[in-house]
């Protein structure tokens, strides 16, 4: 820490520097208050130590002058003539703390013990709320036609209320997607709450939704508000629609259509106002087909679709999400630059855990900055276009041909048949062949209308 002294008496201040530099602190000196001023103005300083009796100017005047400059610069006023009065003025004009000379060394060592304590904890609190204001106004990120047609159609649809269904696979951001739309939206002030519907229990999912009722059953106390009451005035998001179970889908559809809300062992009518956004990772329209999902709640929530693209498909904004994360996650740390050939490495890559996996490896390239074992594990995963989608091996009639996509759907469709043959009918190891996740793989299988394999077990 830098200290400023101001000691007109000689000794002391000699004796005052010896002991502070010793302690490793960076001291500049001063014998008149004038002296002083001019050096608290020509630079920053932690610690501000006077002298409360100076010659033609009192120490008094030095705090009152220094904390209009520098409000935040603890100031520490030191006198032979301590009196009740002069603490209390002291204090009242925003002086930390005062000593009664003679004091020992560890007295005012103590207390710029404090007040490094003090300052560490401030300056930790900043870095957490910059942290957490980042997390919270998480904003979707890219340049890409695909990306600037998105974020041009969720600036307008944030400003209605009508209910979002977005679709994307997982890891594309539909979470940071929802909270675009509520912190561009005029129910910004109130809260953004979401609630994962595959990550809690059926057993516990309608009470953490609607919330309970005491005694309604075993264990409940008290009374308990869900997810939907905490989201009051705001924004509830309801991640993995697609899991959740038919019965809280009626309960959905009734408050889609009454907007009110029953407390599980309760009776009573709760009138809410709130915007509700949905995510699915899969086509809905596929699980009506299968009477997994209610074809009339679809289409209260389909009012507004959207979908987010997946990374491989707008590979142009991989660099920019990269620096985002490495910005992100590094804080002060110095950040990695990569070569032209590791970025192309990146570019090539499918992304099966799209943004979200972008993410995991700017973590790994922080930790281990040196290094570029990480991108080489992605280029030897990459798959070549050409061996996920071979050339045909005969020129194909393209009056009758249906398309790229069409035919790059029936590759997919043939290499995931090959790959399940080949492990046994076992979707996990299936996965690992075609080096994605069990999940993707089983969202792409049900796209696919994969859905007639009993699978075994390891």
């Amino acid at each position: 820490m830098k200290i400023l002294l101001i000691e007109d008496e000689k000794i002391t201040r000699i004796t005052l520097t010896d002991t502070l530099s010793e302690e490793g602190y960076t001291v500049t000196a001063c014998a008149t208050g004038s002296e002083g001023l001019a050096a608290f103005q020509a630079e920053r300083f932690d610690v501000l130590l006077t002298d409360l009796r100076l010659p033609a100017m009192s120490g008094i005047d030095i705090l009152r002058r220094a904390k209009e400059k520098d409000p935040d610069c603890p100031v520490i006023v030191m006198t032979a003539y301590a009196s009740v009065d002069t603490a209390i003025q002291a204090l009242k004009l925003g002086a930390y703390d005062y000593l009664t000379k003679p004091f020992s060394p560890d007295e005012l060592l103590a207390l710029l013990n404090k007040i490094k304590q003090f300052k560490a904890v401030l300056t930790e609190n900043v870095l957490l709320k910059k942290r957490i204001k980042s997390f919270e106004n998480r904003t979707l990120i890219g340049q890409s036609a695909l990306m600037r047609h998105l974020i041009s159609t969720m600036q307008i649809v944030a400003q209605n209320d009508f209910t979002v269904l977005i679709q994307g696979e997982s890891g594309t951001g539909k979470e940071v997607a929802a909270r675009f739309l509520h912190f561009h939206s005029p129910r910004r002030p109130k809260p953004f709450v979401a609630v994962n519907c595959a990550a809690v229990p059926e057993t516990l999912l309608e009470s953490e939704l609607f919330g309970h009722e005491k005694g309604s059953f075993t264990g409940a106390d008290k009374q308990h508000n869900g997810y939907f009451e905490r989201a009051q005035g705001g924004t509830l998001f309801i991640d993995d629609i697609d899991d959740m179970p038919l019965l809280m889908q009626v309960k959905l559809l009734r408050f889609l259509q009454e907007h009110t809300i029953t407390r599980v062992g309760g009776t009573k009518e709760i009138a809410l106002n709130l915007r509700i956004i949905a995510a699915t990772k899969v086509d809905l329209r596929r699980l009506i087909e299968e009477k997994k999902f209610r074809e009339d709640l679809y289409y209260r929530l389909n009012i507004i679709p959207l979908l987010i693209p997946p990374l491989r498909e707008r590979k142009e904004d991989i660099a920019l999400l990269l620096d985002h994360f490495l910005d992100k996650l590094g804080g002060d740390q110095k950040k990695p630059r990569l070569t032209k050939t590791q970025l192309e490495i990146l570019e090539n890559y499918s992304w099966p855990g799209n943004v979200r996996e972008l993410e995991n490896i700017a973590g790994r390239i922080l930790a281990m900055p040196e290094s570029d074992y990480f991108i080489e594990q992605l280029r030897k995963q990459a798959l070549p276009v050409a061996s996920i989608s071979p050339a045909p091996t005969e020129e194909i009639d393209f009056l009758q041909f249906d398309g790229i996509q069409s035919y790059l759907l029936q590759q997919e469709k043939a290499l995931i048949l090959m790959a399940i043959k080949k492990a046994g009918q076992n979707i996990s190891d299936a996965a690992r062949l075609l080096k994605i996740p069990r999940s993707t793989l089983r969202s792409k299988m049900e796209k696919l209308q994969l859905t007639d394999f009993s699978e075994k077990p390891s």
